[in-house]
């Protein structure tokens, strides 16, 4: 398959062979205590099936195949995340209709509650009640915040989404959000949306995944314009997305100037390559090891004062 190099998913240096001790001596050469990736995802198990049938579905939108690298049971993929040493993470949810969300909210409260490693993690939706049930997901300790566009095919904009963002403004609380149009545009996606939204909540701390591909240079602008905006390393700079979005290398001077704002993402277990090449596709990117140190634990530190 084109995009996966020889740190195939099933090779030797795949999951089940080095890549472990691989993420580690990435971490310690810098002398860090360890990661904090922003961008993993834990889910009830019914759900996380069906975003694995999506992904096994996925040929035809990205015309690649896309192997869960790993497709393991949540003990198991709790495990691994330790082992690489990857010492804070989140639990990436998110509604595709109406009703969902909440639901969604108690399970990952229940979630973090029993694995404190894991930064409580939430999810919204354009419906009646969500500000009742974003209020209570911020009372019962809430950390961060995932929404996503192109799954959701809503607008930040939606009218009922206005008390929500105004709550987390002043909570302080980060969102992560899928806005950028990869892999497939949806209708709400790309700079646009998010441009207008952040123009009428500009203290709004939105981190834009996956950089924000492929309008990667508009995405950077915004963070450039907005001291609360950041973006999120998720899949970026790969051999995987390169192929399919690859990152404008007139730009990289951009990721260096703003490189207090751009904060380690993985998308584990979601990911058709081995942890490790996601480190190392940033390595590659040859920004210095104080750039590395910032986005691969320092800069989620300063964000949510742990890790």
């Amino acid at each position: 398959m084109s995009g996966v190099s020889g740190e195939g998913a099933g090779g030797v240096d795949g999951p089940a062979g080095g890549d472990g001790a691989d993420v580690v001596r990435f971490w310690e050469r810098l002398g860090l205590p360890g990661l904090i990736d922003i961008h993993t995802h834990f889910m009830p198990e019914q759900v996380l099936r069906k975003v694995w049938a999506y992904f096994d579905s996925a040929g035809p939108l990205t015309g690649m195949e896309w192997p869960i690298a790993y497709r393991h049971d949540e003990d198991e993929r709790l495990a691994l995340l330790r082992s690489f040493g990857v010492r804070r993470f989140t639990s990436m949810l998110y509604p595709h209709k109406a009703g969902m969300a909440a639901w969604l909210n108690g399970w990952a409260a229940e979630f973090a509650h029993r694995v404190p490693d894991c930064l409580h993690t939430a999810t919204l939706f354009p419906e009646e009640g969500a500000q009742r049930y974003v209020r209570e997901a911020v009372e019962a300790g809430a950390r961060v915040f995932k929404s996503h566009l192109q799954v959701g095919a809503y607008d930040p904009n939606d009218p009922l989404l206005d008390p929500v963002w105004g709550l987390l403004t002043d909570a302080g609380i980060p969102v992560v959000m899928h806005c950028g149009s990869g892999p497939a545009p949806g209708a709400h996606t790309g700079p646009g949306p998010v441009g207008r939204l952040l123009a009428r909540y500009p203290r709004l701390r939105l981190v834009v995944a996956h950089m924000g591909m492929p309008e990667y240079s508009e995405f950077l602008t915004m963070a450039e314009t907005y001291p609360e905006v950041r973006l999120d390393t998720t899949m970026a700079f790969t051999d995987f997305t390169e192929d399919l979005t690859p990152f404008p290398v007139a730009e990289r001077g951009r990721l260096a100037g703003l490189g207090d704002r751009i904060l380690l993402g993985t998308d584990f277990p979601n990911i058709p390559y081995p942890y490790a090449h996601q480190l190392h596709a940033l390595e590659r990117l040859d920004l210095g090891d104080d750039w590395l140190r910032a986005v691969c634990h320092g800069n989620a530190r300063a964000l949510f004062g742990e890790g």
